[in-house]
């Protein structure tokens, strides 16, 4: 995967995150997160998988307002940051 491939692939699940903050009801999050989660597992995104996880866990729990806020900037963080094993281990 190329350098413009992850940038490609940041920024588009960086609008999937900012556009599921903005729904209603975390009822309506998890399935969002999932894609989030399963587009982040086929780019070898490790860490970004890993707070998709956690996020939906804490959905599971009952989990509402601030701290699905803050689980959600965490989620924006670690695609922000994530650089793929594939990546990874080229550098």
């Amino acid at each position: 995967m190329t350098n413009d491939d992850y940038i490609a692939v940041r920024a588009e699940l960086s609008a999937r995150i900012a556009a599921v903050e903005w729904r209603a009801g975390p009822s309506r999050l998890a399935p969002d997160i999932a894609r989030i989660q399963a587009l982040a597992e086929r780019h070898h995104m490790p860490v970004a998988v890993d707070v998709a996880n956690q996020l939906r866990l804490a959905l599971v729990k009952g989990e509402r307002g601030v701290p699905v806020h803050r689980w959600l900037r965490l989620l924006g963080e670690a695609v922000a940051s994530d650089r793929g094993e594939g990546s990874s281990r080229a550098a």
